[in-house]
């Protein structure tokens, strides 16, 4: 049927879904076992509140149906593409994915602790960041007692690895 014949008020809104966090094409999508488990549970999540939609305005509820539907499919696919590194196999004298690492940053007193994860499962404010973030990537590799420089446009920032847990 022609545009010309829709009425305006039938036309379907196109829901605008977030874009996951960035993993650029061609990297590996690496995950913890606890950044897998919250992917699953993010995915029952969404399947529950998809289930459970106020149907009483069908437009309402087919947006609102589209737009977990749209979530739901960037989620599957990041879900397949995921790689669950175990963390029990890592060298325990190095830094590598899933790493908790204990770090005195510059001239700080106290030590700081961040884990290199997966990007669906970074959060600053939790000490997760993600591996392709550039501080993991100087820390990768590095062993207790190194230092890794992060060149900044004002400053250089000293990192000295104090601990690597697993």
């Amino acid at each position: 049927m022609s545009r010309g014949f829709v009425k305006e008020d039938d036309q379907e809104e196109i829901p605008m879904v977030p874009p996951r966090a960035d993993l650029p094409e061609g990297v590996t999508n690496y995950v913890t076992q606890v950044g897998m488990d919250e992917l699953l549970i993010e995915k029952q999540e969404l399947i529950n509140e998809r289930e459970h939609l106020d149907i009483s305005n069908e437009k309402e509820s087919r947006i609102a149906s589209n737009y977990i539907n749209a979530k739901l499919q960037l989620l599957k696919n990041r879900i397949a593409t995921a790689k669950i590194v175990d963390l029990n196999n890592q060298p325990k004298n190095i830094i590598r994915f899933g790493a908790l690492v204990t770090l005195k940053i510059g001239n700080k007193t106290a030590p700081e602790h961040y884990q290199i994860v997966g990007v669906d499962e970074a959060d600053i404010s939790k000490g997760k960041i993600a591996f392709i973030s550039p501080i993991a990537r100087l820390l990768i590799n590095k062993k207790v007692g190194e230092k890794a420089v992060l060149k900044l446009a004002k400053e250089d920032r000293y990192f000295k690895i104090i601990n690597i847990q697993y």
